[in-house]
């Protein structure tokens, strides 16, 4: 832990102009970063009596080895550097976000031939346009069954739609005209995107039209006396009358606004965020955040919005974003908005009226979600410190290890050897710092050699900063295994200088905890947090690992298979497996679909299909998302 003292800058070199800072460690790992209309007396405030700081920034400032800024010319150009930085170096004492839920989104796929509509969750995708979120994906579905009636855009997945393909048979919705069709030609490319179109402009809010025309289309029926298609008409004007009357109209029709609510403690923030399009709510998102250094909620605000709105899956900027309060640089953040959204953008408080009324409706809605948010945290916050504590003194560490990394080794009776490295930190996992390994001493099931292998390929290049997040090393180190897998590893870190990393390992048969510098085994009782801790490392290495194990070997039984096709050059082969991923979806695919592959022509089609006819044997199933194989008996 550095004194602040010793790496100040001297007030007169510090420039009074507007810039973005950066505090780093040691190591050079970006600490935390931020903006400021001046450098200078935003700096200086970091070096003031330690008993006026925040706790959380006099812990930053003591982590710190050094401070380093860029001038930049106006507000605007220091709030996009923030911005950059903040994406790139991740650091960890900058606020950062957590959803309270993963919200549901409406989408439709533009970027299918046949756009298809359907429930997604989790991030957003290029070409694919969302509408939401919506709190409960039942709602979402209620919905789409009424709109069909009207938009009978595709909601079939791709293997349904094949198979409608091949049988050139429909499916239900198809036959109840709740979809147009495409699968069998009933509608052309050009008719079903325009279904498409209409559809995502109805949930962009232009209804008047879509209304209007209906009913439109009803009295000229009836006139004619076509009374089915007029009793048909009626039927999806009430369609679209319910949909629209399940948003409540809250401001004028023609307004579009985002309103933005807020409640805080010392520790976390809750943020409530409604969407009003045409003056109806059409959807509602949540998050809980950490409270960043600069606590004040003007800063927070303005942060929210960078966050909210910023980078490629941002959210779509409104005419209108009403706040709880006006933000620190407020001008210049709205110059911001207004540059990503290509028209003004005004940020205001509201103060009276329908909108202060509807404000004070989002700011009772983040009040309560700070409520369960603090409640949550209390049960979790609690568990997780204990296992912390609980390891720190079974083990008889220094600290607790706030960040822990585990290791697996995984093969099939000595093939394919793979290893998996995971990371929690505070004891939650942080999955994008997992690593993959692919064994390469080739000695087939020496786990213990495996394990000495990963350990230096991983800590070798801890002070070189080359691996952003792995520039710091863990407080444990946990092995999956027993007293030889612990040696190794011990012994891997005294060769590459790391001999300061706790090694621990831990045994399947009983549980019990190896150390490299005791002859006994630590025994947990199966009750504790710290066991329970453990063994959700040790769990996750073995699923991550395992999932990459059995992908490999799916890809070499796919490019074996390949291997016997004549006249399918290794070039050829890997332009099948890039496009179809797998031999199964190439023997499904038709001969249109592989003859649109650059170089493929009637021959080798042919070729491919006349090979691919006979069966082979299938390789074990097993579930992508948690890398469980579905069948028994491996390892």
């Amino acid at each position: 832990m550095a004194d602040p003292s010793t790496y100040r800058p001297r007030t007169g070199d510090i420039p009074d102009q507007p810039g973005v800072y950066r505090f780093r460690d040691a190591r050079g790992t970006v600490l935390y970063v931020g903006k400021a209309r001046s450098l200078r007396s935003r700096l200086v405030s970091y070096f003031q009596d330690p008993a006026q700081l925040h706790p959380r920034t006099l812990a930053m400032v003591n982590a710190a080895n050094a401070v380093d800024w860029v001038v930049v010319q106006t507000e605007v150009e220091a709030l996009q550097l923030e911005w950059q930085w903040i994406k790139e170096f991740d650091p960890r004492y900058n606020v950062r976000f957590r959803d309270d839920k993963s919200y549901p989104w409406l989408a439709i796929t533009m970027n299918e031939e046949f756009p298809r509509a359907q429930v997604l969750r989790g991030e957003r995708r290029k070409g694919i346009r969302y509408f939401g979120p919506y709190v409960q994906a039942w709602a979402i579905r209620e919905s789409l069954d009424l709109l069909l009636r009207v938009f009978p855009i595709r909601t079939c997945k791709a293997s349904v739609f094949r198979r409608a393909q091949l049988s050139d048979r429909p499916c239900l919705l198809g036959y109840i005209e709740k979809c147009s069709a495409p699968c069998v030609g009933r509608i052309d490319v050009e008719s079903h995107r325009a279904i498409a179109l209409d559809l995502a402009g109805f949930l962009d809010g232009n209804t008047t039209g879509t209304l209007r025309r209906l009913r439109e289309d009803m009295q000229t029926a009836a006139a004619n006396e076509q009374y089915e298609l007029a009793a048909r008409l009626r039927d999806d004007l009430a369609a679209l009358d319910s949909v629209l009357g399940k948003h409540a109209v809250v401001l004028e029709e023609h307004v579009d606004a985002d309103l933005i609510g807020l409640a805080e403690d010392d520790l976390q923030a809750a943020v409530q965020l409604f969407h009003v399009r045409q003056g109806r709510i059409r959807g509602q998102r949540g998050f809980v955040l950490e409270r960043p250094l600069e606590s004040s909620t003007e800063e927070l605000i303005a942060q929210i919005c960078e966050r909210v709105y910023g980078g490629e899956s941002g959210e779509y900027v409104p005419r209108l974003v009403l706040v709880p309060v006006e933000p620190t640089d407020g001008a210049a953040l709205e110059q911001w908005l207004a540059a990503r959204r290509g028209g003004a953008v005004e940020l205001r408080v509201p103060q009276r009226g329908d909108k202060r009324m509807l404000m004070n409706t989002v700011q009772r809605n983040a009040e309560q979600s700070l409520v369960r948010a603090k409640l949550t945290r209390a049960t979790d916050l609690t568990s997780r410190s204990r296992a912390l504590a609980e390891l720190q003194a079974a083990l008889r560490l220094p600290e607790a290890p706030l960040r822990l990394e585990c290791i697996d080794v995984s093969h099939l009776q000595g093939d394919d050897v793979v290893a998996s490295l995971v990371v929690f930190e505070d004891a939650l996992p942080r999955k994008r710092d997992y690593r993959r390994f692919v064994i390469r001493h080739g000695r087939g099931n020496d786990d213990v050699a495996s394990v000495a292998e990963v350990v230096k390929r991983r800590f070798t290049h801890v002070d070189t900063g080359e691996q952003r997040t792995f520039s710091y090393q863990p407080g444990l180190l946990v092995i999956d295994g027993g007293r030889p897998q612990v040696a190794a590893a011990r012994q891997a870190l005294l060769e590459i200088g790391r001999a300061d990393i706790p090694v621990v390992g831990l045994a399947k048969r009983l549980e019990e905890i190896w150390s490299a510098d005791q002859p006994y085994p630590v025994i947990l009782s199966r009750s504790s947090e710290a066991l329970y801790l453990l063994q959700r490392a040790r769990d996750e290495a073995h699923r991550f690992a395992l999932a990459h194990q059995v992908q490999r070997r799916a890809k070499r039984s796919a490019a074996s298979a390949l291997d016997a096709i004549p006249g399918l050059g290794e070039t050829r082969k890997q332009e099948l497996l890039k496009a179809f991923k797998s031999v199964r979806r190439i023997r499904a695919a038709s001969a249109e679909e592989l003859l649109a592959l650059p170089g493929f022509g009637p021959k080798l089609v042919a070729s491919i299909q006349d090979s691919l006819a006979k069966p082979i044997a299938a390789l074990p199933a097993f579930d992508a998302s948690t890398g469980e194989i579905l069948d028994e008996g491996r390892t």
